[in-house]
């Protein structure tokens, strides 16, 4: 049975996982696009990171950022890491941990969810997922700004 719990973004299971994302990250994106968080990044006090395993075994990983809000604007989050481990992809790893990023963001009263993902093939499946979701293509939000190797989305909750 897979399990959802708040993890150590240094453990070093996460940590392996996390440098393989920010490699893949690099090698698919200009450095000037690319947006993930590293493990030190990723131990933020805005910042909830939760870890999906089998019996122990890492399956994948995902956070919430939260955004915060000025008077009179929208209360959101901006989900950060979302990683399925090689050998667990196929199995519904990401749909489990992103169900349970939204479900967090519903529990402290979030308005919004964005995301920041990339515009090549290689991101394909990730855009597709968030769609399904009801996730759809927004502005920039945050310190975000035009960029054309990246597509921002939102769904409102």
């Amino acid at each position: 049975m897979i399990s959802i719990d708040r993890d150590d973004p240094a453990r070093a299971d996460v940590h392996r996982l996390l440098s393989e994302h920010l490699a893949d990250m690099f090698a698919t994106s200009p450095a000037e696009s690319v947006h993930a968080l590293d493990h030190s990044a990723l131990s933020d006090p805005s910042i909830t990171f939760w870890t999906a395993r089998e019996d122990g075994t890492l399956l994948g990983c995902g956070a919430l950022k939260h955004l915060g809000a000025a008077p009179g604007t929208v209360r959101h989050g901006e989900i950060k890491s979302m990683r399925t481990a090689a050998g667990a992809r196929g199995r519904g790893v990401a749909t489990l941990m992103l169900r349970h990023i939204l479900d967090d963001a519903r529990a402290r009263n979030l308005e919004r969810v964005c995301l920041e993902t990339g515009t090549e093939d290689y991101f394909a499946p990730a855009r597709r997922l968030y769609a399904r979701h009801g996730f759809t293509e927004c502005p920039p939000f945050a310190d975000y700004s035009l960029d054309p190797n990246s597509v921002f989305m939102e769904l409102r909750l």
